[in-house]
């Protein structure tokens, strides 16, 4: 019998075939009925029905006939109604290292081995220059405050400079930048100014020069791909509308195709367009439209076909009839944002994107390029943004003092120090290793849903922290607040490129399983298919591969739940090699849940929204964790580093066994709960969020200069101009920390009574003309109190300025 058992643990790590799992079935049934001591006639018995058992499941040809085909009946019969929206956007995309999490034993060596990321020379020329310039060159305050738009000077530096064209190929003048590229750009620009930042990357995400590029006629490209890329056109895509915001197949904005007049010329086909759309990026002042609409034929003048779905279009805003220019206000921010209708816009053919050939694409087109809008735009952008929090954060606290000790040591201050620092080495791992996915040709749809999601929500967690810290500074408006705006602008983020509620409950996990399963689509798209004989074949074949991999992960989840996944095998040693073993066990856990809640709750899963917002949740900590491991080796393994590495995947870890646990207690079968918890927790829960301990470690680092501060916060804008907030509050950290000796000196003076004065400035001069600090200190510790004084106090203005702004 123990012979039989660990012939099935082995089946179960190696990942069998069916017919391993039949031959485990083959020795291990006659085992348990001779050791059950039965009759001669009841054995014989167990032998017939094992026998016919063997023969269906084992003869192909039998197989399919008795049991594949009866299933699949079924489950064409259950499988959830799934529109065409829907469809194209389970179509769309590529599985990356999803694929390896939902598969129960991740490959870490093909993590590992994947190059580590960077900027080519000339990318780094650019970041280290352009974007200085630009960043230097942003008054961030004047922006939101004054013109509530950028500056003339800025917006042309911008389109001089090619920031348009990032990811425009060089033979349409464009700079032709990686995906890592725009990500650095976009992250350095937002840790100075979300304004820009959002200007900056809204025409190299999802809009006209990336549909042109993947779509567009080779006529399309030459008319437009070299304005764009130097600033000549600037661009805007119309997709959301008043009654269609998530839900595109509700898209009420309709064309006709029909015959009109257009540039002089009569008897033109094409057209005639009419919508209402709001919340678009660069609309104000877009001089290139993209339109999303439905398209109707109703005279039958390309076909028979008279839905002809949803469709894109380019169109000029000076054509007769676009309207643009009005703005919306997100939040006081100064990003230009606004609606744009258009009632019966006649548009001829070729302004379609893609020609009539791409005619009712529009939706799977949407989805193919909207990795990028997920993957790098907003994912740079709140990182870019929390870099700043957490320098500024860190510095701020050492600088300030109550009771005459740091703020930023006590321990309440500590803790949120603590999550920003760990918080932003987890998204800026999850942002470059996403990237890169990018980079090597990957579109990755559900990992780039969980790292829109995640890094947005994380940002959040971590401005509201850097405003607690702050207190009074963070609150007041002004020119030297510089946390302000961004605290302001946090939710902008949350809401745009699928709202994050809607991320996290429907899309990771909703689409992941299907997209990212080993299985799962396979089984779909046999049971679309018509042939009937080819969908028995690999219904047959993807099912039968299901139970095998199901069974396998059932094995693997209770042994390495017994074991502590510690008899795992993994690419690296400590301190490191704990956290991919218990990755793997979460990972065998995690694909075991998931099997058992679709086959449990089948189409009703997709109504289980906070079930599978859950399931989500341990997809995308897996993910998170694994990207904090890839970046610790790509850096090096730096030892300063520890304490973000421990942060950030015990509270990985902790938040997987958190949201395992949530599925347990809330999964609707109860008597399947309660065999999934002994599978998957059979010793009970174990981890632990991170320790006071860890914490402290990572507060540490954000409160003096050092490698470690500068590798979290590196690409960051610092300006080097001590009248600037930041760059005041750069020089004060360096000099609080040289002058604490020699504040030490006098503040032994004090306590001895050598020195009477009250105010700081004249217990220098005191100090200076008693001999216990030379001119030199004495003009150290000056400059030392005017930097501290600038850091801390907050912005005043006279009523009238206030009341002249507002009118």
């Amino acid at each position: 019998m123990i012979v039989v058992l660990v012939v099935v643990l082995l089946l179960a790590f190696f990942r069998s075939s069916i017919w391993g799992w039949l031959i485990a079935f083959a020795v291990l049934v006659p085992l348990v009925a001779m050791v059950s001591r039965i009759s001669d006639g009841a054995l014989q018995t167990v032998y017939i029905a094992l026998g016919i058992f063997l023969a269906v499941l084992g003869i192909p040809a039998l197989r399919r006939l008795l049991v594949s085909g009866f299933i699949l009946g079924i489950f064409r019969k259950i499988l959830p109604q799934v529109s065409q929206t829907e469809q194209e956007a389970l179509d769309a995309g590529t599985v990356g290292w999803d694929g390896e999490l939902f598969s129960g034993n991740p490959h870490w060596r093909q993590l590992l081995d994947l190059p580590k990321t960077g900027l080519s020379e000339r990318e780094q020329a650019f970041l280290d220059n352009e974007v200085e310039q630009l960043c230097a060159m942003v008054d961030d305050w004047d922006v939101t405050h004054t013109r509530q738009d950028l500056s003339p000077e800025a917006w042309q530096f911008i389109k001089d400079k090619g920031f348009f064209g990032m990811i425009i190929p060089k033979e349409y003048g464009g700079l032709e930048f990686s995906a890592q590229a725009q990500s650095a750009v976009v992250a350095k620009v937002a840790s100075r100014s979300g304004t820009a930042a959002v200007t900056v990357m809204v025409p190299n995400s999802l809009g006209p020069a990336e549909l042109l590029l993947h779509y567009g006629t080779q006529e399309q490209k030459e008319k437009y791909l070299r304005n764009l890329a130097c600033g000549k056109e600037i661009p805007c895509f119309a997709l959301t509308g008043p009654f269609a915001g998530s839900d595109a197949g509700a898209i009420p904005d309709y064309g006709i195709v029909c015959y009109g007049d257009f540039n002089g010329h009569s008897n033109v086909l094409g057209v005639r367009v009419t919508w209402e759309k709001r919340y678009i990026t660069l609309a104000p002042v877009a001089t290139l439209l993209g339109l999303a609409f439905k398209l109707f034929d109703p005279q039958n003048l390309l076909g028979a076909e008279v839905s002809r779905g949803i469709t894109l279009a380019l169109i000029p805003t000076d054509t007769p009839g676009v309207n643009v220019g009005r703005r919306h206000f997100p939040l006081n921010s100064a990003f230009l944002n606004g609606p744009t209708t258009g009632k019966d816009v006649f548009i001829p053919m070729d302004y379609i994107i893609g020609g009539t050939m791409r005619i009712g694409q529009g939706w799977r087109m949407l989805m193919e390029c909207l990795a990028a809008g997920r993957a790098i735009s907003l994912p740079a952008s709140a990182t870019g943004g929390i870099k700043l929090a957490a320098r500024t954060s860190g510095a701020y606290c050492r600088v300030r003092k109550q009771f005459k000790v740091p703020v930023g040591k006590f321990e309440g201050v500590e803790e949120a120090l603590t999550r920003i620092g760990g918080n932003l080495y987890v998204m800026d791992a999850a942002r470059t290793m996403t990237a890169q996915a990018l980079d090597l040709g990957g579109k990755p749809s559900v990992i780039s849903a969980i790292v829109k999601y995640h890094c947005t929500e994380r940002g959040r967690i971590a401005i509201n922290d850097a405003m607690d810290v702050h207190g009074g500074k963070g609150i007041c408006l002004g020119p030297d607040n510089y946390l302000g705006r961004a605290y302001q602008q946090t939710p902008i983020g949350i809401t745009v490129e699928g709202a994050n509620i809607l991320t996290r409950s429907l899309i990771i996990f909703g689409q992941g399983a299907v997209r990212s399963h080993p299985y799962v689509l396979k089984e779909i798209h046999a049971a679309h298919d018509e042939d009937t004989k080819r969908a028995v074949r690999e219904f047959d074949a993807a099912l039968f591969g299901h139970i095998s991999f199901s069974l396998s992960n059932a094995v693997r989840s209770l042994v390495y739940g017994l074991t502590g996944g510690r008899i795992i095998g993994v690419p690296t040693e400590q301190p490191t090699k704990a956290y991919y073993q218990a990755l793997t066990r979460y990972s065998a856990a995690f694909a075991f849940a998931s099997d058992v809640s679709m086959l449990v709750l089948g189409g009703a899963l997709k109504r289980r929204e906070k079930l599978s917002a859950r399931l989500g949740d341990v997809l995308s900590q897996m993910y998170l964790c694994s990207a904090v491991l890839k970046r610790f080796e790509d850096d090096g393994r730096p030892e300063e580093d520890l304490p973000l590495l421990h942060w950030g995947m015990q509270d990985g870890l902790y938040r997987i066994q958190t949201a395992l646990d949530g599925v347990l207690q809330n999964f609707p079968n109860r008597f399947a709960a309660l065999v999934l918890r002994a599978m998957i927790f059979p010793l009970g829960q174990c981890r632990k969020p991170p320790s006071d301990h860890v914490g402290h470690q990572v507060a540490s680092l954000l409160l003096k200069p050092g490698a470690a501060r500068d590798r979290l916060t590196a690409g960051m804008f610092i300006p080097s101009d001590e009248k600037d907030a930041v760059g005041a509050l750069e020089a004060a950290l360096a000099s609080t920390l040289v002058c604490e000796p020699l504040q030490a000196v006098l503040e032994k003076a004090r306590k001895e009574g050598k020195i009477k004065a009250r105010e700081e400035l004249q217990q220098i001069s005191e100090a200076r003309e008693l001999g216990y600090i030379d001119a030199g200190q004495a003009q150290q510790l000056e400059r030392d109190y005017a930097l501290r004084r600038k850091v801390i106090m907050v912005d005043d203005f006279a009523p009238e300025t206030l009341r002249a702004n507002q009118g």
